[in-house]
């Protein structure tokens, strides 16, 4: 493993006492300033029986209310804001499409340790003053662009603002700048590499280095495709609006699991159905809470992303706890014929038999039974007219999907580039059920 070199090395690398003891001392002076100032918040202390004179330590923080996107969506647009609206400085908003928008407000300090955080995911990936940085998350309300721009000037790398989209200009820039660092999201990265190698470049002729991305959900076979086709280290970064951005938490030299941003933020596994909070290794929902973020604190924050933390020593050097890759969500499993079913499993069988990671799950309901139609993209070299090879094709994955889910599915191959391109999040789930 190459040396490893840290954006922030005396608290990335602090001992676990040191980490304890900034985190109790921040969450009681955070759960007063909550207290003080978001009404909201504490009026669900007070039906919790809880003030902040209970909360002493880290030890106490299971004391106090959860909150998830239902109370943001109740509280827009002003709500949960903790401090006089003329100290902000920014806002950004959520991607969601049901319901009211939740928006994230930021004074200036919250913009500098945000930008920090990106920094060390930045540094993490091997990135230096030295190299140029293409930022294609998409700028504007989305926390994308605007955290790994911040991060990167952080790091003195030449930033590039391109934003998502126009494909052929990014190619462009990133040939021509000689980009080193890549930041957008996976299904990005692999449209982009699938369009370079349809160019005619080798990942020997591509400048990359390293790429950040994140934003969705991504398996281990789809990382592997992406290095291999972009000739780079593709590290992994997690975040949300609701807790500042990109930089909550991110993967070093390992690759094994992201590093919290503990000084900053507190993450919880629970139990999704009694809200218990769950010791290392076990599966669960994670929760954040907000240690230093002035405009928009949230406690005991419910993310609905289902992963596993773990306390266990990196041979990166960070202390810092690891959270896994989120491994679905709590909002987007689906229940299909009473069996669980997330993207990411039938993602993980495409892959690994072969397949681009540009597919479309189709769910409906015909005669009061749950269908499950998986459309899968045909690389080039696979696409044939030949029925007996495209059934046979089809059997494979059918099988497989099986074996996965353990329930059947219908799989439909499609030729090369039928489904939609994404330049942000990819749509990858369609359901159809009036339920």
């Amino acid at each position: 493993m190459p040396m490893e070199r840290y954006y922030q090395p005396e608290i990335e690398t602090a001992p676990r006492e040191q980490i304890q003891a900034l985190q109790d001392e921040r969450l009681v002076k955070q759960v007063r300033h909550v207290w003080e100032h978001v009404p909201y918040y504490r009026k669900l202390m007070e039906e919790k029986g809880v003030t902040p004179d209970d909360i002493r330590s880290t030890a106490d923080l299971h004391k106090l209310p959860f909150i998830s996107k239902h109370d943001l969506r109740e509280c827009y647009p002003y709500g949960m804001l903790a401090v006089p609206l003329k100290d902000c400085v920014r806002i950004h908003s959520t991607s969601g499409t049901t319901g009211k928008r939740v928006i994230a407000f930021y004074t200036q300090h919250d913009i500098d340790l945000w930008d920090d955080c990106c920094a060390r995911a930045i540094v993490a990936a091997g990135g230096t003053d030295e190299d140029v940085c293409q930022v294609s998350y998409g700028y504007g309300l989305f926390t994308g662009g605007a955290g790994l721009n911040g991060g990167s000037h952080k790091v003195g790398c030449l930033t590039v603002p391109i934003s998502s989209g126009n494909t052929e200009r990014q190619i462009m820039f990133l040939m021509d700048l000689k980009a080193t660092i890549l930041c957008c999201t996976p299904s990005y990265a692999a449209y982009l590499g699938e369009s370079m190698k349809e160019m005619g470049l080798t990942p020997d002729q591509i400048p990359l280095k390293a790429g950040i991305f994140g934003a969705e959900a991504w398996s281990e076979e789809m990382r592997q495709s992406i290095q291999e086709t972009l000739g780079i280290k593709a590290y992994d970064i997690y975040g949300l609006t609701e807790t500042s951005g990109p930089g909550v938490a991110f993967e070093c030299s390992a690759q094994n699991g992201m590093h919290v941003n503990e000084d900053h933020f507190i993450p919880e596994i629970i139990d999704p159905e009694t809200g218990e909070v769950l010791p290392d290794g076990v599966e669960g929902e994670l929760v954040f809470t907000a240690l230093d973020k002035e405009a928009f604190p949230l406690l005991r924050y419910r993310t609905r992303d289902i992963c596993v933390l773990s306390h266990e020593k990196c041979p990166c050097g960070r202390t810092h706890v690891k959270m896994c890759k989120p491994r679905g969500r709590t909002d987007d499993m689906l229940i299909i014929r009473g069996v669980n079913v997330f993207p990411s499993q039938i993602e993980t069988v495409l892959l690994n038999l072969g397949y681009p990671a540009n597919y479309q799950i189709i769910v409906d309901r015909v005669n009061n039974t749950d269908t499950l139609d998986v459309q899968v993209e045909m690389t080039p070299e696979m696409f044939t007219d030949s029925l007996s090879e495209i059934t046979q094709r089809q059997r494979q994955l059918v099988d497989g999907l099986r074996s996965m889910l353990g329930l059947t599915a219908k799989v439909t191959l499609v030729a090369p580039k039928t489904i939609t391109r994404s330049e942000g999040k990819a749509v990858r789930v369609i359901d159809r059920r009036k339920i």
